[in-house]
């Protein structure tokens, strides 16, 4: 009974707490948590799929060993953090449909049966694209480019048969990807010299009559930019202006340590979002390695002179890039939470460091650091401040 009395006579102490008091404590509440998350055992860290569960689903690009859960690192790691699922390549063009008359649905089959396993939110990507698309899409028997009818035909047909197959199964698509220059001009890639600029616009139509409750999405990098940026939102307004609903922008996000800022970065998700459209990170990663130009990187031989200029961190990743990693992912997510109710979807574009695309991008062989979970499938400190992002956002 005293211990009950006692109790009773400290309640209103705790509700006369002065703010500035009770500000103080919440602030060491949230280091608590910050040390807790980063020194406790990783067998019950948090879910980021239930952190954002009330925000935006958190996505993960699969490659084919993952979806067809032969990836046992992996596999947990995927079930346990994300409710939405991109395969990195099965739907592209050169995968699912390698020649005229050959259509192989073997992988994309196996990708959308385990979204459905798992109860996750299925998207497609991508149906048209400058890369991994066969030549033979473009040309005739005799290697000469086709004429605007037949390319039309040819992308009617290859997107009502793969939009169509998945009907009601895959909710969104990502129909057209990378259009844009980065000066903010149409990109001059085949479908562009052979249709012309109306291939974006046939695209979304054929889109629509293949799946119509389907969710349609254009998507590119780089949109940060000004200029870019600028010729993308050109592009959604003449589609808008043409009647074709597109149901959000995808905003690739391959990020740099440095690049983009965060005024960029939210600059950029208000623009599309004053289009009426929702916004999609579509493909995140933080690329922490030395920049190179593209060409000259898949040109280029990893020497082992070159090695210390390019590939510094090839047997680890430096404490002070990784606590800068975790603070670019954390001030970046601040911004995706501060954009809730615009944001549909965060997807990164791998699982691990051992996955990424930026190993072999755009040269070959080295290792880079750019996700949320390491080479043994651990959370790294990038984690921490994603999840610190979210909890932050609840108060």
């Amino acid at each position: 009974m005293r211990k009950d009395s006692k109790r009773r006579r400290r309640k209103p102490m705790i509700m006369k707490m002065k703010p500035l008091r009770r500000t103080l404590i919440q602030i060491a509440a949230g280091l608590l948590l910050s040390t807790t998350l980063a020194k406790s055992s990783r067998t019950e860290i948090p879910s980021l799929k239930e952190i954002f569960k009330n925000d935006f689903m958190i996505g993960a690009a699969l490659n084919r060993r993952q979806f067809s859960e032969e990836d046992a690192r992996a596999a947990p790691i995927i079930r346990a953090h994300f409710n939405s699922i991109t395969p990195e390549n099965q739907l592209k063009w050169m995968y699912v449909h390698p020649a005229p008359d050959k259509y192989d649905f073997t992988g994309s089959d196996q990708y959308v049966a385990f979204g459905e396993k798992y109860g996750m939110y299925i998207v497609g990507h991508t149906l048209v694209w400058h890369r991994q698309t066969p030549d033979w899409v473009f040309e005739d028997g005799s290697g000469k480019p086709v004429s605007r009818e037949i390319l039309l035909n040819r992308l009617r047909d290859h997107i009502h048969r793969v939009v169509g197959r998945y009907k009601g199964r895959i909710k969104g698509w990502d129909v057209v990807n990378e259009a844009i220059d980065a000066n903010g001009t149409m990109r001059q890639s085949k479908w562009m010299k052979i249709i012309g600029e109306d291939y974006v616009a046939k695209a979304f139509e054929f889109a629509h009559e293949a799946d119509p409750d389907a969710q349609l999405y254009y998507n590119d990098y780089s949109l940060e930019n000004e200029p870019k940026r600028t010729g993308a939102i050109q592009l959604i307004k003449k589609l808008q202006a043409e009647g074709i609903a597109v149901a959000a922008i995808g905003l690739q996000g391959h990020n740099k340590l440095d690049w983009p800022t965060v005024e960029q970065q939210d600059a950029t998700i208000a623009a599309f979002a004053k289009l009426g459209i929702k916004v999609n990170i579509t493909e995140l990663d933080i690329d922490v390695l030395p920049a190179i130009d593209e060409e000259a990187g898949l040109r280029l031989k990893l020497t082992p002179e070159l090695q210390a200029k390019l590939n510094p961190f090839a047997s680890s990743l430096p404490e002070a890039i990784s606590k800068e990693q975790s603070r670019r992912y954390g001030e970046l997510f601040g911004v995706y939470v501060k954009y809730r109710d615009v944001i549909d979807r965060i997807t990164f574009w791998g699982v691990t460091d051992g996955d990424t695309w930026l190993n072999n991008w755009p040269v070959r062989g080295r290792t880079n650091y750019p996700l949320l979970f390491d080479r043994q499938g651990k959370p790294k400190l990038a984690f921490d401040a994603v999840v610190n992002a979210g909890l932050n956002a609840k108060h």
